[in-house]
């Protein structure tokens, strides 16, 4: 019914209400298909429901590696009429789905698997999710052993008959899957990379708890608040293990201030959030601005405003994050655009907080903490944290004046010293001074800080061809989206452009922007937030910008659609581009 277009890959679609295992499904395929050595990239968007509502989750099993979601569907399988009567709009013709016919609405691809009867018959309707996982990986011929050993390890510790019965359903659905594949109902020609199974197979959200081990983290506080809340809980899982402090504050204004405290005694602290609860930690951030405090905040961006849509994925909190906190003070906002760079950046995020003391924000979104995808390695290499730490003497400054900003940073207790903070504007020793030249002097010193982040910036990565009309700029969490699509536009004058650090913007900024006539920004928000960051600092116009804030990520059919529209048809402005509240959403 169905074949690989030229993306080389096979696109699944699971459908069904929280509560029905679609989560635990995902969690068997990805690990099985990655076993099996095929690539694999997850994404999921849910409602915020602890049961009922109606879920989905994305999988793409390819031959190379992937890291994008694509609008394609080649198989579906709906667990309840409701997914099915949401989702049935995005089906293609030649989408093969599976479902219990009894429940679900008449349609020409639906093939009939009732995966609550297979269930029962094995001794449970809640091994459901173990028979559609057997189903898949018959459909694609993989070993029957392996998915043996997978329900061994995934339920070692519950009681026999529940590891009987699934591996019953299981294998159930498995035989399903192979007379579907018999009858070449979804026929593929992926190809097996053995070395794929030792990959790692990461999500987002382990990824940046990665990075923060690997760059020194020591310390926790965080006050629970989606989809930020995994850092916290997978770092409380290794809390044992690697001699964590793992705190859930009674609120994130207790949070912040308890991470610049760990960081004032030689810890290095994480705080993990999202937008609602960031807006709190204003004034503890302003203070890590004015005691020239290391900090390292974690923001998962989620639709705003107030609680907006709490479980779906928008990038809606740059200005925020770039304003945030009363006063002038630099500050380091780093976006990474792949679950490689989810543990890069924190890691990094942790050496520039300690070499800068600055306050530094992570910013991702729920598309990218949830997703899901195999690495072949981290870089581990050097792991042992550098910290930027003096033994104080009886003459030590906390704040002395130096032609970089960069004060030697001492730790009550360690040396002879007094090491002296304050909230107020203070002199060179930390005390209190109303002296307002003196105000100009630590103003300066500060600003000289940034500066120095600037030139020491994460550049930004250049996509496709070297010579373009149209450069399409993106940041963050769309790297992956805007690379796949670019692919697609090989007929097209056009190139990418994708930063990971969006403030201070890199000193190589004007000169990449400069490579092309047209500029075109894509970013998840409805006002091109990161597109007037750059026009203002740069004083180069953005011609135009593809927004997309329905809660849901760019797909890369989507993005080639809308690039190649705006690209061949569009009436582009003269150089002096658009004013920001002409800025259009294609």
């Amino acid at each position: 019914m169905t074949t690989l277009s030229e993306d080389g890959s096979l696109n699944i679609l699971l459908g069904g209400a929280a509560g029905q295992g679609i989560q635990t499904i995902e969690q068997g395929l990805t690990h099985l298909l990655k076993q099996a050595g095929y690539h694999v990239f997850a994404c999921k968007e849910y409602m915020s429901r602890i049961r009922g509502g109606s879920n989905s989750t994305r999988i793409r099993v390819a031959s190379s590696p992937v890291a994008a979601p694509l609008e394609r569907i080649d198989l579906f399988i709906s667990l309840d009429r409701e997914a099915f009567e949401r989702l049935s709009p995005h089906l293609a013709e030649q989408t093969l789905i599976l479902g219990d016919q009894n429940q679900l609405p008449k349609h020409p691809g639906l093939v009939h698997l009732p995966l609550d009867t297979i269930a029962e018959e094995a001794g449970n309707v809640r091994y459901a999710g173990s028979v559609a996982i057997g189903a898949v990986l018959g459909l694609l011929n993989t070993c029957l052993e392996q998915l043996d050993d997978y329900l061994r390890q995934q339920f070692a510790d519950r009681p026999t008959a529940l590891i009987a019965g699934n591996r019953v359903a299981a294998t159930a659905g498995y035989r399903f899957g192979r007379q579907l594949r018999e009858r070449e109902m979804l026929p593929t020609d992926l190809r097996r990379l053995a070395s794929v199974a030792g990959d790692l197979l990461l999500s987002g959200t382990e990824a940046i708890a990665l990075g923060a081990l690997a760059g020194g983290c020591n310390f926790i506080a965080s006050y629970p608040m989606s989809p930020g809340t995994g850092v916290l809980t997978f770092l409380a899982q290794q809390e044992e293990q690697f001699g964590l402090v793992v705190d859930q504050t009674e609120d994130e204004i207790a949070a912040v201030n308890m991470a610049l405290g760990a960081w004032y005694t030689g810890a290095r602290a994480l705080v993990s959030t999202s937008g609602g609860g960031f807006a709190l930690m204003g004034e503890g951030l302003s203070l890590a601005g004015v005691t020239e405090s290391p900090l390292v905040i974690h923001l998962a961006q989620r639709p705003g405003p107030a609680t907006g849509l709490p479980t779906r994925t928008e990038q809606g909190d740059l200005e925020l994050a770039l304003y945030s906190g009363h006063g002038e003070f630099p500050r380091l906002i780093l976006a990474p655009g792949s679950l490689q760079e989810a543990f890069s950046l924190t890691r990094h995020a942790f050496d520039r907080a300690d070499a800068c003391q600055v306050p530094v924000i992570l910013l991702t979104d729920q598309y990218l903490v949830d997703s899901v995808g195999n690495l072949p390695a981290l870089d581990l290499h050097n792991l042992q944290p550098h910290h930027h730490i003096i033994e104080t003497d009886k003459d030590y400054c906390r704040y002395r004046i130096t032609d970089n900003g960069l004060s030697p940073r001492g730790l009550p207790g360690h040396g002879s010293g007094l090491v002296c903070l304050d909230s107020h504007e203070h002199d060179e020793e930390g005390h209190i001074s109303e002296d307002l030249t003196l105000r100009v002097v630590m103003s300066d010193k500060r600003r000289r800080k940034g500066e120095l982040l600037r030139r020491e910036a994460v550049v930004p990565q250049w996509l496709g061809s070297g010579e373009c009309e149209v450069l399409a700029i993106c940041w963050g969490s769309t790297l992956h989206v805007l690379r796949e699509a670019l692919q697609r536009l090989r007929d097209l004058p056009v190139a990418g452009l994708h930063f990971s650090q969006v403030f201070p913007l890199p000193a190589e900024t004007e000169n990449l922007l400069g490579r092309a006539s047209r500029r075109v920004v894509i970013e998840g928000n409805s006002t091109g937030q990161f597109a007037r960051l750059l026009q203002q600092s740069c004083g180069l116009a953005i011609h135009r910008c593809i927004l997309k804030y329905d809660g849901l990520p760019f797909s890369v059919e989507g993005l080639a659609r809308q690039l190649r529209t705006l690209i061949e048809s569009a009436e582009w402005p003269l150089e002096g581009g658009v004013k920001n509240h002409e800025f259009k959403g294609v």
